[in-house]
């Protein structure tokens, strides 16, 4: 049996990272009570779980002899600039059209 090399442990880490990170947003997106709260969700947890699975691709494909992958780079660079645009930009609609938020108090379950 072959000996796992460090690359190795290190995309594991990655996807298992990514992964957990991609499921709490999207348990975020179907919880969360209204659209600001929901936003976050998207926007945080899943961006960084997305980027930690495409970056533990990048170096898993790019150690097997293929070089360095400029699509996943690029896949990479893209999702991270573009994120907290989109965010903002949603952000400022909501705002625009007054779009009502959901008062809470302390102690009320999340689904309700």
């Amino acid at each position: 049996m072959l000996e796992a090399t460090w690359i190795e442990w290190l995309v594991a880490a990655l996807i298992l990272l990514g992964s957990l990170f991609a499921l709490i947003g999207s348990i975020g997106l179907w919880k969360l009570p209204d659209f600001f709260m929901r936003l976050h969700g998207p926007t945080k947890a899943t961006t960084l779980g997305v980027g930690a699975l495409v970056i533990g691709s990048l170096l898993y494909f790019s150690t097997r002899g293929e070089g360095l992958s400029l699509h996943e780079l690029l896949i990479t660079i893209f999702l991270f600039m573009t994120a907290p645009v989109s965010a903002h930009m949603l952000a400022k609609a909501a705002m625009h059209e007054k779009l009502k938020r959901v008062e809470r108090t302390r102690g009320e379950p999340w689904d309700q």
